[in-house]
C-alpha cells in the first residue's frame, strides 16, 4: 500500500502546442481510508495502471473546465482494497474513469457519476495494464466502431489512421481476424509500419510521413487499394479524411473517432472558428451512394450497454486472434507527462501506460 497519496495536478491551461512535464506537477496528501460505519457503497482502490490519451488535450485547453491546480483525470485500472459495497470485495481488479490519484477512495456517489467496469475474471494481476487497454477504452472504442458503426461485411476494403495507435492496431485486427477484411493501415515510419505488417497482420502500410501533401496520400492509398475503400476508422482527421473521403465506394462508411491532427492547434484562429482545419464534405455526393459518417464514443459498449465488448475481447486475446498488445510503459506517476507528451510526437507504439 502506498505511504503517500499522489495525484498528477495541471500547472497551468496550454492552448496550442504540445504537452510537456513542465505543465504537471505531483501533489501529495495523506492516504485515504473507509470509515468504519456509514460510507454505505464506498470502495478504497489503489491504481496500478494510468492511461495518457489524446482526448485529454481539449481538456487543458484555456475555458475548458480545468484550472491551474486541478487534478487531471481519465482511464486507470487497478484493485479494490477495501469494500463497503456488495458490488465489490477486496481484490476486485478495477477499470474507471476517475483522478489521477495511486490510492483513492471512490464513494458511492462518485461510483454513479462516471465509467466503472469490473475486471476480475478477464486479465491476471501481470497484465492490468490491459484495462486501461484491449479491455477499457481503447479496446471497447474498437469494437464499437468497427462492429456496430462500421458494420463490416466479410472480403470489404477498410482504412485505418494512427494504425499502430492504441485504438487503430486493435480495429485493424478485429476486421482481420473475425470479417476476413482487407486492411490497409496508415502510420509513420518503417518500424511502425513493421509492426502492423508482422505484428498485427494488416494487408498493407502506408506511410503518411513519407507523404508530403494530400495528393500524395491520396496516391499512396490509391496504390494498395486500387478500387477504393468501403471503410474508414477515422483517429487522425486533415488530410487523412480527404483521401478517406475520395476513396470511398458507394454505401461506404466513415466511423469519427478522433482528430488528433488538429488536437494542439489554437482554440481559435484565422483558419476557423474552431482553431482547427475545417474538413470539406460535399454532401450531393453521398446522396445516391449512400455514404454514410457517423461519429461515435466508447462508453455504451465499454458499460456494457451495447454489444458483448469484454467476454468477446477477452476470449479473443485469450485464444490468441490477436497480436500481444503493443504498449509504451512510462513507469512512476512522475513520469505521466512524458507519457502523455509522447502521443503527439510519435515516440509511443500502441497504448500508453504509466505503471504506477
Amino acid at each position: 500500500t502506498p505511504l503517500v497519496a499522489k495525484t498528477v495536478r495541471l500547472i497551468d491551461c496550454l492552448d496550442e502546442g504540445v504537452p510537456g512535464p513542465e505543465h504537471f506537477t505531483i501533489g501529495e496528501g495523506a492516504v485515504p481510508t473507509l470509515p468504519l460505519e456509514g460510507g454505505d457503497g464506498d470502495i478504497l482502490i489503489q491504481v496500478v495502471a494510468m492511461s495518457a490519451d489524446p482526448y485529454l488535450r481539449g481538456g487543458i485547453k484555456p475555458g475548458r473546465g480545468k484550472h491551474p491546480g486541478d487534478a487531471m483525470n481519465g482511464f486507470v485500472s487497478g484493485f479494490v482494497l477495501a469494500s463497503n459495497s456488495a458490488k465489490w470485495v477486496p481484490g476486485d481488479f478495477i477499470g474507471a474513469a476517475t483522478d489521477f490519484t495511486n490510492i483513492q477512495v471512490l464513494t458511492k456517489a462518485a461510483q454513479a457519476k462516471t465509467i466503472i467496469w469490473k475486471l476480475t475474471g478477464f486479465l491476471d494481476a501481470d497484465h492490468l495494464s490491459y484495462g486501461i487497454g484491449i479491455l477499457g477504452m481503447p479496446g471497447s472504442t474498437a469494437y464499437g466502431g468497427l462492429i456496430d458503426v462500421l458494420r463490416p461485411n466479410e472480403g470489404e476494403t477498410l482504412f485505418v489512421s494512427a494504425a499502430c495507435g492504441a485504438v487503430g492496431g486493435l480495429v485493424g485486427q478485429i476486421a482481420k481476424t473475425q470479417y476476413n477484411c482487407k486492411v490497409v493501415g496508415s502510420c509513420g515510419g518503417d518500424e511502425k509500419g513493421a509492426i502492423i505488417l508482422n505484428k498485427f497482420k494488416f494487408d498493407h502500410h502506408v506511410d503518411y510521413k513519407k507523404c508530403e501533401d494530400e495528393a500524395a496520400l491520396a496516391a499512396a492509398l490509391k496504390a494498395e487499394a486500387p478500387d477504393g475503400i468501403d471503410m474508414y476508422f477515422e483517429n487522425v482527421g486533415g488530410m487523412h479524411f480527404e483521401v478517406a473521403m475520395s476513396a470511398l465506394r458507394p454505401k461506404g462508411r466513415i466511423a469519427v473517432c478522433g482528430c488528433i491532427a488538429n488536437y494542439n492547434q489554437p482554440s481559435a484562429s484565422s483558419v476557423s472558428p474552431g482553431g482547427a482545419i475545417f474538413n470539406r464534405i460535399n454532401i450531393s455526393n453521398m446522396i445516391y451512394s449512400a455514404q454514410r459518417i457517423e461519429g461515435f464514443v466508447c462508453m455504451p459498449w465499454l458499460t456494457g450497454q451495447k454489444g458483448n465488448f469484454l467476454p468477446d475481447m477477452a476470449k479473443w486475446l485469450h485464444e490468441g486472434a490477436f497480436a500481444a498488445p503493443e504498449e509504451t510503459h512510462f513507469q512512476g506517476i512522475e513520469n505521466w507527462a512524458t507519457g502523455f507528451q509522447s502521443l503527439f510526437t510519435g515516440a509511443n507504439k500502441g497504448k500508453v501506460v504509466i505503471m504506477v
